[in-house]
């Protein structure tokens, strides 16, 4: 019986997502035991046994081992998630499905804490919020292709805005609920209120 054998390239993701996430997670070790400031670069380096040269292969900068934490894979996942939504539904409904199937990524004990680290800094949290920018930005482009008619896109743009920005309403209440119930609870909530928010 032949095996079909996976392509090197995919090899090669598999080996380098596996190294990352060994650093990240020794990063965000180092984070809880000595305080993100005390904790250098070349700390994190050493720990996870590579080279300052070769961290900076896989991450730009401490703040970047946080980001890898608080979002996981959703920047890498979102896009084809969006793009698995029915076209026949509304894109700010495509949005909530993609959130809801994602949202166990934001709930795993080191996502938490390393969201309680971002938002302790304020230059961390400048980063955090580039960052749901740049999720702004994937999902519109994702959208652009479920809907590729051109005279839909500043809709589409907008309704991006406005799912990442409820999104981002839905972990703050989470947050302020201590977490108790799921992600997912208050991302349904906050996508139903957006029909008394929205003008009719």
């Amino acid at each position: 019986m032949s095996t079909t054998k996976k392509p090197k390239s995919d090899l090669r993701e598999r080996k380098r997502q596996v190294t990352l996430d060994q650093i990240a997670q020794t990063g965000l070790r180092l984070f809880m035991e000595n305080g993100y400031e005390a904790t250098t670069l070349d700390a994190i380096a050493e720990a996870s046994g590579i080279s300052r040269r070769t961290f900076f292969y896989y991450l730009k900068s401490k703040e970047d081992v946080l980001l890898a934490h608080e979002s996981g894979n959703i920047p890498r996942l979102l896009r084809p998630t969006f793009l698995k939504q029915s076209p026949k539904q509304s894109p700010l409904s495509a949005a909530r499905e993609t959130f809801l199937s994602l949202a166990s990524m934001y709930e795993t004990k080191e996502s938490v804490m390393a969201d309680r680290i971002l938002r302790s800094i304020e230059t961390l949290r400048l980063r955090k919020e580039a960052l749901h920018v740049q999720l702004e930005q994937v999902l519109a482009e994702a959208m652009y292709e479920l809907w590729p008619d051109p005279a839909k896109r500043p809709v589409l743009r907008l309704s991006a805005m406005i799912a990442m920005s409820t999104l981002r309403f839905a972990k703050d209440n989470w947050r302020l609920a201590d977490e108790v119930q799921p992600l997912t609870h208050f991302i349904d909530e906050a996508f139903a209120s957006l029909d008394e928010v929205i003008m009719p």
